[in-house]
């Protein structure tokens, strides 16, 4: 495939070729080109490496938190979706073989509970908290099970307080693998202090954002002195953006004090994707713009970031040699209300329309 008259996003020139799922070549204007297929994008759309989703809940068997890979997938623009913590040594294989029949590119993060999110309080039953069938789990699909997940809020964990924390964390030094950590974060007790007290360079922190009173937020409406810590820390921080947990005054706090997040992604599942507030990545970046940050800030927060945070070492450049995953997408003026977690009204002038995901070389037109 070749695609041709593209920019990138400094809005230089850039044209492809695709080959056997591979990047082959990459220029400004490439010469002499024969393919099967061409596509011209005519001047006006960016062209970036394939949009990764770092936190989705996309089993479809769950009753809770779920969707099909495809609607939050390859159909909105983004060619990799990680799914955040949904099954749990129990049901991930089931999750696999699944995936298998998908378009979009499909990894897992196993839930330290190896029930999955079956119920709310995952967490609430320290027995489900097991080592030895997670590592099995790990070892039966290491290509597929890419991260952990410990969900460590109030709901979650019922009156366990942070002791599931400290087991994943335990577990992650056993395992015979290092896996990066995501710590959903909400309700208190315990406290986000305390959590981030555990947690070490590298692992994420998701729902960074929020407008909850256990945030990054203190009754002064100032960013608390610990969160600033955490970052010198290491500690990654990630949107998450969710149906509960994605506040416009706290995200606009935090970045007038230089906290940015590292990563963005949706927490998106099938009743947040239908009925709002996220719908997609696409939604999700424009409330980015909104916020002021521009195209080369975000988009490596849903390319080269999670892409490194989770070792997909072919994903999340343009590169020679790399997976043949991209996105092309436009950027338009207009105006559409973008609504936040919990449930205050913008006016998005920078829109962002999504025309084709390319997955491993393979293009799907978008909304047509």
């Amino acid at each position: 495939m070749y695609i041709k008259n593209g920019k990138d996003i400094n809005n230089e020139p850039l044209e492809l070729l695709l080959q056997d799922g591979k990047i082959l070549e990459k220029a400004t204007h490439l010469e002499n080109i024969t393919a099967d297929t061409e596509l011209d994008l005519q001047g006006k759309s960016y062209i970036t490496a394939g949009w990764i989703d770092d936190h989705v809940h996309c089993y479809e068997k769950l009753s809770l938190y779920y969707d099909d890979p495809d609607q939050v997938g390859y159909g909105t623009g983004v060619t990799t979706v990680i799914d955040a913590g949904s099954t749990g040594a129990d049901n991930i294989g089931d999750f696999y073989q699944i995936t298998q029949s998908k378009k979009t590119n499909v990894y897992a993060m196993i839930n330290i509970s190896q029930t999955g999110i079956l119920d709310q309080d995952e967490l609430g039953d320290m027995k489900q908290i097991r080592f030895k069938p997670l590592q099995q789990a790990v070892n039966d699909y290491p290509d597929f099970i890419i991260g952990l997940k410990a969900r460590i809020s109030k709901s979650v964990v019922v009156e366990n307080g942070i002791k599931p924390l400290l087991e994943a964390k335990k577990f992650q030094k056993q395992l015979s693998q290092r896996l990066p950590l995501m710590v959903h974060v909400g309700s208190n007790p315990p406290e986000l202090k305390e959590i981030l007290s555990v947690m070490e360079k590298g692992d994420i922190l998701t729902h960074c954002f929020n407008g909850k009173e256990n945030g990054i937020l203190n009754s002064d409406d100032k960013v608390e002195e610990f969160v600033f810590q955490a970052i010198d820390d290491g500690i990654i921080f990630d949107i998450g953006h969710g149906t509960d947990s994605f506040n416009f005054h706290t995200a606009y706090v935090a970045l007038k004090n230089q906290i940015y997040p590292q990563s963005l992604s949706t927490d998106i599942y099938h009743k947040n994707r239908e009925h709002g507030p996220v719908y997609d990545m696409a939604t999700c970046v424009e409330k980015m713009l909104y916020l002021g940050l521009n195209l080369k800030q975000i988009i490596p927060m849903i390319t080269t970031v999670p892409a490194t945070n989770y070792k997909l070492r072919k994903k999340g450049q343009l590169k020679v040699g790399m997976d043949a995953d991209v996105t092309i997408f436009d950027l338009k003026t207009g105006e559409k209300e973008i609504i936040d977690s919990d449930g205050y009204a913008k006016v998005a002038q920078k829109l962002v329309k999504p025309r084709f995901s390319i997955i491993a070389g393979k293009a799907y037109a978008i909304g047509e």
